[in-house]
C-alpha cells in the first residue's frame, strides 16, 4: 500500500476554508500510486474549539460524504482511502472522532469504521472531557493492507490500547493527532515531540506493526500545535517524518511481508497472547477482584 501522511494546519472553525484547503491536497494526489490518505485529529475545524464543537460537529455520514466530495472535485476518479479526525454528532452525544472512508468508488462513498477517542485529556491546556463522551469500544476492521486501527492522540499514550489494537489482529496503526508543543528538551527539541518519538516507535517495534501518524501544526488561541507527522516499520525505524512547524506531506510504502518478518524475529506479541491469560486473571490484579466482587 502507498499512503500519504498529511501534515495539516487548519483556520479554526473555518470549515468552508479547510475543505478548499483538503481538496488542493487532494489534487496533488489524485494522479499518483496513493491508496490512503491519513489527516491529522480535528483536521477541518481546529482543535480547541471547546463549546462551538456543538456547532461544527457533523454525524458520520454528513462528514464522509463531505470528504467525498472534495476528492471528486480534485478530480480524483478512482477509489482512495482517507482517514480523519472530526468531530462527531451522534444523535446529539458529541464525540472526538475519526473515521476510515472510501471515497470516489461508483458506488458512493463508504464508511468502513469510525472510532471514538476513548482517553479525553483533562489536565493542562486540555478540557475535552467537559464538551465530549468518551468511546468506549476499540474495533480492528478491514484495509486493503490488511486489518487496522485508529487511536486518537492519547488512546496512543496509554500502551495497553494498542497493545489490545495487535492483539485483536491490527497489522497496521493509524494515529490522528492534535498535539500542542509542551517543554524544552536538552537537545532543543520540544519533550511532547521526544515522547511521541518514543512513543510510536516502540509501539511498532513491541507489536511488530507500521505506525502512520498525522498531526496538526499552526497555532490556535497561542497554543502551538507539534506537528510531528511521521511513519515507523514494524521493526520501529522511522520511515518518514516532518518537522513541528511548517505543513506537509510524506509518503510511504507499506510491505505486509515486513510485519510478518518483523513478528518472526521478535515474536513478542505471539508471546503475549500466550501469556495474556495468566496475567489478567492474577488476583493480585485490583480489576480482577473488582470483577469477583460483582460476581
Amino acid at each position: 500500500m502507498h499512503a500519504a501522511l498529511v501534515q495539516f494546519k487548519p483556520r479554526k472553525g473555518d470549515l468552508a476554508a479547510n475543505l478548499d484547503a483538503m481538496r488542493e491536497i487532494f489534487a496533488q494526489l489524485a494522479d499518483g500510486p496513493v491508496e490512503l490518505i491519513v489527516f491529522p485529529e480535528a483536521a477541518m475545524t481546529g482543535y480547541f474549539l471547546e463549546g462551538a464543537v456543538y456547532e461544527l460537529a457533523f454525524d458520520a455520514a454528513t462528514f464522509a460524504a463531505k470528504v467525498d466530495a472534495q476528492w471528486r472535485a480534485a478530480g480524483g476518479t478512482r477509489p482512495v482511502d482517507v482517514a480523519i479526525g472530526f468531530y462527531e454528532n451522534a444523535l446529539g452525544t458529541f464525540h472526538n472522532s475519526a473515521m476510515y472512508v472510501r471515497c470516489g468508488g461508483p458506488d458512493g462513498v463508504h464508511i468502513i469504521h469510525v472510532h471514538r477517542k476513548m482517553f479525553l485529556p483533562t489536565y493542562g491546556v486540555f478540557d475535552e472531557e467537559r464538551f465530549l463522551t468518551r468511546g468506549r469500544r476499540l474495533s480492528v476492521f478491514e484495509t486493503p493492507f490488511g486489518a487496522a486501527a485508529l487511536l486518537i492522540c492519547e488512546d496512543a499514550w496509554h500502551s495497553l490500547v494498542p497493545t489490545v489494537a495487535a492483539l485483536k489482529g491490527a497489522r497496521l496503526l493509524i494515529v490522528p493527532s492534535a498535539s500542542p508543543g509542551r517543554g524544552i528538551g536538552g537537545n532543543g527539541e520540544l519533550e511532547s515531540t521526544t515522547r511521541w518519538k518514543a512513543i510510536l516507535a516502540s509501539t511498532a517495534a513491541e507489536h511488530g506493526v507500521y505506525v502512520l501518524y498525522a498531526g496538526l501544526t499552526g497555532f490556535e488561541g497561542g497554543k502551538g500545535m507539534s506537528g510531528g507527522t511521521s511513519a515507523y516499520s514494524p521493526h520501529g525505524d522511522v520511515l518518514q517524518s516532518l518537522g513541528p512547524l511548517d505543513p506537509g506531506i510524506i509518503l510511504v510504502q507499506l510491505d505486509p511481508a515486513e510485519i510478518d518478518l518483523a513478528r518472526a524475529t521478535i515474536p513478542l506479541l505471539g508471546d503475549l497472547s500466550a501469556v495474556l491469560p495468566d496475567l489478567w486473571l492474577d488476583e493480585e490484579i485490583p480489576v480482577t477482584r473488582r470483577l469477583e466482587e460483582r460476581a
